[in-house]
């Protein structure tokens, strides 16, 4: 798998357009006039606005959401002194995860110069473009002084990450933990295992919450941080000991704390068996901790332990803090980030581990109630609620400790622009996959003899999404493998022609003969359909071989979704069957219906493919809000198609009044909250967002869904095929081998329904 994940991550990083980042216009260019207002003679006006109010900065360019990722590359992260551009590939990683998490966009500056004094005037020179800068990746002691000189210089927000994001984190996961095993923190003993930035950043953070500073140990690789000790930065002597201590073996001894940020292997047994009376250690020396989370629980069963690990409890991990951070920071204007601002964040991430785990990230991590204790002292990465718990509480400690120049009036407000935000990371992907990996399930894939669903089919695997079983020529699929070095060794392979699916193939002729004798299918008819995949894979799905179908990708939609139509069937009380794509927008999802099977729906199938699409968007635990599309709105055409529309929206509206449905509706104003407010202000779908759109015929849909994904850019995961007795999903012809990753987990979430 190393080497399998070495190759993906090369390929992540090359193929397509190379790197993680890009810039995209906010505002319109398509006319002349757009590029004039742009550009010159337009800009003239907010440059002399700016120059009249420097503040106006904020007012007029993406400075109030732009943070530089800056670093030298003299500490990349696990990797050391590799230089300014050998780190790129990081900061550019920083940037992705500050616009996915928090919505700022990022500009990563990688700057050739150790030399402090260089490097800061550098950094110095650039700032007015930004309205924060993350340090990145600088080593010690230089770090201290770049950051301590550039907040002195600067009135934007400045934070080295590597010190103080770890610091806020370790500190909420260290009140959490006292508190479960019912110690002050005014009377613990520190031990503190490694001198670089991060450990001096923790050790401070935890002073400043209520550790005494004669109660601490640290040490570095030449032994205990002591004051006779001439070989100590200026950080390093601020936690030097004055006891009489000279190994790690002496000053652990009764401690109640370990904190690693050193090297993998110092914390032996014996020493952890030293410890105090329910210990707590933070191993987090990368790749390999101070001591093993199996050896730690293994030695002492009343430890607490956390490490950067996400495969174990208690992961350490500066995505908790970094990005909510300086969104807090960003939208009151902070000048800094204050050690106010970070005790704030550090106290709200531990708060947020006491609340109630959103099903979601109970889901992710495989368990029915993650709650606060030993094992859950800290929230997880992926739960939603972080932005809006920390980014506030940073927002007021900004305000509350007057570094904020743009107060925040209306919290609620905030809480929801912060929550639209989130729309920009598409949650639904991520649900996709959180559900998947809670319950991987059986998927059959046809046509395993290409490449792109090979290669689907390994990342499946990879991610625990889905257990694939591929049907193809075996031989064939299993030259593809070698020759692409395909980490598929254990993945089941059937293949029509071999012994054991001819004679499976006997008793299969049978059953769809029963099936279809009354439509005009004879047993002969039939044992020749099954010598066709997509009827044999069918079979196999309706016979419990695999929970879920996975067709299509090189034949056309009729083609490939007929078979199983006729296989597989319709879910009892089922008139219908009806096609949704699901468009990833940056407002959020969009569920498009019926974009693939019904030509042109009466009024009665309308009502159906509403109810199946309702449910689908349910069940990516959303509300719908519908809109039924015509060209006519609310009467405007009294004849026509649009009385269809009238007739399913009436239906609609008496049998099933909860519903959020209105039409018939132009798709503008649908999906113009604005406009509807205008002209429509009595439509039941006005006040939240349009999320769900049905069509009125076949031909408009595809359409749509098509111009959507072609001019928008918009990712498109689709078809999900609503209404079929067992999971069957077809892939649109020469599907991408991500869309076909999409199609596996929409797969796997269909048969978990069952």
């Amino acid at each position: 798998m190393d080497k399998l994940f070495r190759k993906d991550a090369l390929n992540y990083h090359e193929l397509g357009r190379p790197g993680k980042l890009e810039v995209i216009p906010t505002k319109p260019y398509t006319t002349q006039r757009d590029l004039s207002l742009a550009y010159t003679p337009g800009v003239a006006d907010p440059c002399l606005e700016i120059e009249k109010t420097p503040d106006d900065a904020y007012r007029y360019t993406a400075k109030g959401n732009l943070v530089a990722v800056i670093s030298n590359g003299t500490a990349v992260l696990g990797l050391g002194n590799i230089g300014a551009l050998s780190g790129k590939p990081v900061m550019e990683g920083k940037g992705l995860l500050f616009k996915v998490f928090a919505d700022i966009d990022v500009f990563d500056i990688e700057v050739d110069e150790k030399d402090p004094d260089k490097f800061i005037a550098a950094v110095k020179a650039i700032a007015p473009t930004f309205g924060g800068i993350n340090l990145e990746d600088i080593k010690a002691p230089e770090c201290f002084e770049i950051e301590r000189r550039l907040k002195d210089l600067l009135d934007i927000p400045v934070m080295h990450d590597d010190q103080h994001g770890t610091a806020m984190i370790t500190g909420a996961a260290l009140m959490n933990a006292l508190e479960i095993v019912g110690k002050d923190i005014h009377d613990i003993k520190l031990f503190v295992s490694g001198a670089g930035a991060a450990a001096c950043a923790c050790t401070a953070m935890y002073i400043k919450l209520g550790v005494k500073p004669e109660n601490i140990i640290m040490s570095d690789i030449n032994g205990i941080l002591t004051k006779d000790r001439t070989d100590l930065s200026e950080e390093n002597r601020k936690f030097a000991t004055d006891k009489d201590i000279h190994t790690l073996a002496e000053g652990i001894k009764g401690a109640d704390m370990f904190l690693g940020l050193s090297a993998g292997g110092v914390l032996k047994k014996e020493y952890l068996l030293s410890m105090a009376d329910n210990p707590i250690v933070f191993a987090m020396a990368n790749p390999t901790p101070e001591i093993s989370y199996e050896e730690a629980m293994s030695t002492r069963s009343d430890v607490i332990m956390g490490t950067g690990r996400s495969d174990f409890p208690n992961q350490i991990n500066n995505l908790l803090g970094f990005p909510y951070i300086f969104r807090g920071a960003l939208d009151v204007k902070a000048t800094a980030i204050n050690d106010e601002m970070k005790i704030a964040a550090s106290k709200a991430i531990a708060a947020l581990a006491k609340e109630p785990v959103p099903e979601e990230v109970n889901i992710a991590f495989g368990v029915h109630n993650l709650k606060f204790g030993r094992n859950y002292i800290l929230p997880k990465a992926t739960d939603p609620r972080l932005i809006t718990t920390i980014a506030p509480a940073v927002a007021k400690a900004a305000m509350e400790s007057g570094v904020a120049r743009h107060p925040i009036q209306d919290w609620d407000k905030y809480k929801e622009e912060l929550i639209k935000r989130m729309g920009l990371t598409n949650p639904v992907k991520r649900q996709m996959k959180t559900s998947c990996k809670h319950n991987p399930k059986r998927v059959l894939m046809t046509s395993a003899e290409h490449y792109s669903m090979l290669k689907a089919a390994e990342i499946a695997v990879n991610e625990k999404l889905a257990v694939p079983v591929l049907l193809g020529d075996k031989k064939k699929i299993k030259q593809i493998i070698k020759d692409n070095e395909l980490e598929l060794k254990n993945v089941e392979i059937i293949d029509m022609k071999s012994k054991e699916e001819k004679k499976r193939s006997g008793k299969y002729a049978q059953q769809l003969f029963e099936k279809r004798f009354r439509k005009g299918m004879t047993l002969e008819t039939a044992k020749d359909k099954l010598k066709l995949s997509p009827y044999y894979s069918a079979m196999l799905v309706e016979n419990g071989v695999a929970d879920a179908l996975l067709s299509g990708l090189t034949r056309n939609y009729p083609t490939a979704i007929r078979p199983a139509l006729q296989v597989i069937g319709k879910r009892k009380g089922v008139d219908v069957v009806s096609g949704t794509y699901i468009v990833l927008t940056k407002e959020g999802p969009l569920f498009l219906s019926d974009c693939t099977v019904n030509e042109n729906p009466t009024a009665d199938e309308l009502v159906e493919i509403t109810l199946q699409t309702a449910k689908a968007v349910k069940s990516f635990k959303m509300e719908p809000n519908i809109a039924m599309l015509s060209y006519s709105n609310f009467g405007s055409v009294a004849s026509g198609a649009p009385t269809k529309i009238r007739e399913a929206v009436k239906i609609l509206h008496e049998q099933y009044p909860d519903l959020r449905v209105d039409g018939e509706i132009q798709a503008n104003i649908a999906l113009d909250q604005k406009l509807m407010k205008e002209s429509f202000p009595l439509s039941r779908i006005l006040g939240k967002r349009v999320n769900t759109l049905i069509f009125p015929n076949l031909e408009a849909a595809n359409i749509a869904y098509k111009l959507l994904q072609k001019i928008s850019g918009a990712e498109v995961i689709g078809p999900i095929l609503n209404g079929m007795n067992k999971p069957a999903h077809v892939l649109q012809m020469g599907s991408s081998v991500n869309e076909i990753v999409n199609m596996i987990m929409i797969a796997v979430m269909d048969a978990q329904q069952l």
